[in-house]
């Protein structure tokens, strides 16, 4: 069992409790963008064994993060849509002035870190911004660390069968206990606020929900291991002892967030 894996993470949970719970939107935003900044530092470190990020750009757009929520929502979508050509305009402009110093792969690791951490991590301060966004949010965090959480203990107690040489210590048990454990938290969870708080969300619908997210996020944890195995490092960093760096803790959460916003838009 490790120890300091289960000593960090009650360490900080109680932080995020209170940065949630008691934070207002522009909190959790600059919170965020925070975050942001710390997993890009993460990536760019990696990528630079096998590349010449832009970095300075790459820090620039984790900024947006925090000024998300103060874009008028009928602008959002057109922000979003021209945000992608001009980080692409911007980068090939790098290329064009450095005379390819910084050339192609330079900026589609920097493009792709870009989108990878920044856009998707938008979706997360969207999820904070709806209404019932208090509670909403707590439903990505079941779906990723709850999912992660079942899917460690099951798989260090009857994992038997590897899932994929990418990530050589998950478990094909481990995986799948994994996504039952996310779908019955967020059930649990579902009846918590349905109770308490006054909602009135399916549980059906919430069911499949969890599914999609649970798989969704194990997709996203093997996406960010993929990179970690092309660069050839156990880590992102040693920022969380048992965990690793800001970008192992929150790849699974963050490939999700796009895929709750929507579902969350549905059903209202």
């Amino acid at each position: 069992m490790d120890i300091k894996r289960i000593t960090s993470g009650l360490l900080g949970f109680p932080l995020v409790l209170i940065i949630l719970i008691f934070g207002n939107n522009i909190v959790v935003d600059i919170a965020l963008a925070a975050i942001a900044l710390l997993a890009m530092n993460e990536y760019f470190n990696a990528v630079s064994k096998v590349a010449n990020p832009v970095k300075w750009i790459g820090y620039l757009s984790c900024l947006s993060i925090a000024v998300v929520n103060f874009i008028p929502s009928e602008y959002l979508g057109m922000t979003a849509i021209l945000s992608i050509p001009i980080v692409l305009m911007i980068l090939f402009a790098q290329v064009i002035a450095t005379e390819m110093k910084t050339n192609f792969k330079d900026i589609a690791f920097t493009f792709i870190g870009i989108f990878y951490i920044v856009f998707f991590m938008i979706f997360v301060a969207l999820i904070d911004g709806m209404e019932n966004g208090k509670i909403l949010i707590w439903y990505i965090i079941i779906a990723s660390w709850g999912t992660d959480i079942v899917a460690f203990f099951a798989g260090t107690l009857f994992g038997k069968h590897k899932f994929s040489k990418i990530s050589p210590k998950k478990s094909i048990e481990g995986c799948v206990a994994g996504t039952i454990g996310g779908v019955l938290l967020m059930i649990l969870y579902t009846y918590i606020v349905n109770t308490f708080f006054g909602m009135n969300y399916s549980y059906l619908v919430i069911a499949g929900i969890g599914l999609v997210l649970s798989l969704v996020g194990q997709i996203g944890d093997f996406a960010a291991s993929s990179i970690k195995r092309y660069v050839d490092i156990k880590d992102f960093s040693n920022l969380i002892p048992g965990h690793g760096g800001m970008l192992d803790r929150i790849d699974s959460l963050i490939f999700l967030a796009p895929f709750a916003y929507m579902f969350f838009c549905i059903i209202g």
